[in-house]
């Protein structure tokens, strides 16, 4: 795009003692304690990061990390709104609870089969402002073709969207066409859903009954299946612009809520993997990466770390935790 403005969001800010991480994911920011939290949800064992980050600069506060190992690969987990120390979170196979003091987990709701693990997976989720548990899955073998390389002849893809309701109730949103499900996300007024499908290369949005919890409208909103960058993770900051971490393409996008591409800030990360708001003003955009796994050297990649970004000209909110 001619005249586009690029910025550059830089190095990491935070390097990862055990090396770079294989996909970090899932960073959300507790204001309370101004604590960063994400998950390395390729490693094995899967391991949540919390690190203390001061609240006006975003650097890290020295020797305050934790690493928690998880009995299953977790890749987005919220905070509970009236359990202190415990997260909502989406496992390989569905719902389930974490304490944050040891790392256990509590299995809540089985949704993929034990039987299915080799065919369908979890990925990103996100909580609505009446405090609903989305997630989405991965068609496994629909994704191992690449982005945006699925043959007509494969079908529709397996993947669904799914909420889970404070009262224990589950909901199929979409019944399938998902290939990689990412990039969760509302508009500042809730009545717009933004929902990824990063293999697909493609950004839908949807209109939403924020009392109902409905969707409904689905439409094309981006389009990269020409271009390059899968959407991944993304927030949107309080004038109801995406932005997006774009996975292999070094950058996080801006997009209007139109769907015009405003700027780009490039990092030192091939592969930016998930975004979230933090500091005491939520104006500093926390970035997980993941480490470059391809067959060719990329020079200077610096992936698997923690990158951030203060705008200057942009703002979030905290993301919404779950009411059960």
């Amino acid at each position: 795009m001619a005249g586009l403005q690029v910025l550059s969001g830089g190095a990491p800010f935070f390097h990862c003692p055990k090396g770079p991480m294989i996909l970090g994911e899932a960073p959300i920011y507790r204001a309370s304690d101004s604590t960063l939290h994400w998950v390395d949800c390729l490693a094995d064992p899967c391991e949540l990061y919390i690190l203390r980050v001061d609240p006006d600069t975003g650097d890290a506060i020295p020797s305050s990390l934790r690493i928690l190992e998880l009995e299953d690969s977790v890749t987005v987990q919220f905070f509970r709104k009236n359990v202190p120390g415990s997260y909502i979170a989406a496992y390989y196979q569905g719902v389930c609870f974490l304490d944050e003091e040891t790392g256990k987990m509590e299995i809540v709701k089985e949704i993929i089969p034990t039987s299915k693990r080799d065919e369908l997976r979890f990925n990103d989720g996100g909580i609505d402002a009446k405090g609903r548990f989305w997630l989405a899955e991965i068609d496994k073998v629909a994704m191992a073709y690449g982005p945006n390389q699925l043959p007509v002849s494969y079908g529709r893809p397996k993947g669904k969207l799914w909420r889970y309701d404070p009262d224990g109730s589950l909901h199929e949103m979409l019944d399938g066409g998902v290939v990689c499900g990412n990039g969760l996300g509302w508009s500042p007024d809730n009545k717009t859903f933004y929902f990824h499908d990063s293999v697909a290369m493609v950004v839908y949005a949807f209109d939403f009954d924020l009392e109902s919890g409905n969707i409904s409208n689905k439409r094309l909103l981006i389009d990269r299946r020409d271009s390059f960058g899968e959407p991944d993770g993304m927030v949107v900051d309080t004038e109801g612009n995406l932005w997006i971490a774009m996975f292999d393409s070094n950058r996080v996008m801006v997009f209007s809520p139109q769907g015009v591409h405003l700027k780009d800030i490039t990092f030192t990360a091939r592969n930016p993997a998930c975004t979230t708001w933090g500091g005491k003003n939520w104006d500093i955009i926390f970035l997980a990466s993941g480490k470059w796994r391809g067959k060719r050297e990329i020079v200077g990649d610096e992936g698997g770390h923690m990158f951030k970004f203060k705008p200057g000209d942009a703002r979030g909110q905290a993301k919404y935790e779950f009411a059960g």
